[in-house]
């Protein structure tokens, strides 16, 4: 999900994306919520080759995405340019596979079990691009998956999980710029009949 989410609307009518340089990848990365299970370095360089890689994977899942909540629309951010969902499918198991793993457990002395991931992939940047590939599988693959939404919302273009039943916005601020322009409609259309 924050992958997906560093496509977003600025609060002025544009769209952002987070990852459209260098540092904003950068940036992003050190902040994000990776799975507690990816073992990645904090110390990750990312270079152009990487920035698109991390790029390429959300892109292919924001196809996903727009798939699992199909018959409703996708995000507006990219119902445009979605990649085909073959192709999305193929480049996110390419890049979720590019980094055998096998599971660890980890039991400290004093205190409880976490389980990781042990790796023997040198280089960082790879395994960044296969953990984020890997959550996104087992998002999609998982009971989350079925309560996946698009916002609709005027000029929002995130998606979120819908934790109650009725639910409509991924946030209170973008359901009160829907509630605003459904006045507005109402207002402007009764205006135009008097």
């Amino acid at each position: 999900m924050e992958l997906v989410g560093t496509i977003r609307h600025d609060g002025d009518g544009e769209v952002l994306d987070d990852l459209d340089t260098l540092r904003g990848t950068t940036r992003w990365l050190q902040q994000s919520g990776l799975s507690a299970t990816a073992t990645v370095p904090g110390n990750v360089v990312v270079d152009e080759e990487l920035r698109q890689a991390v790029v390429g994977v959300r892109r292919a899942v924001r196809a996903l995405f727009a798939r699992a909540v199909s018959p409703a629309p996708p995000s507006p951010a990219d119902a445009h340019r979605l990649l085909p969902v073959d192709e999305a499918l193929t480049l996110l198991n390419a890049a979720a596979g590019r980094v055998p793993v096998a599971p660890q457990l980890h039991w400290p002395a004093e205190g409880t079990p976490t389980a990781g991931l042990l790796s023997a992939e040198a280089d960082p940047g790879v395994r960044v691009v296969a953990a984020l590939a890997r959550d996104a599988v087992d998002f999609l693959s998982g009971p989350q998956r079925e309560h996946l939404r698009a916002c609709r919302a005027p000029r929002c273009v995130r998606y979120f999980v819908k934790s109650h039943g009725s639910q409509a916005w991924c946030k209170p601020s973008c359901g009160n710029r829907a509630r605003v322009a459904r006045h507005y409609e109402r207002t402007r259309g009764a205006a135009g009949r008097g």
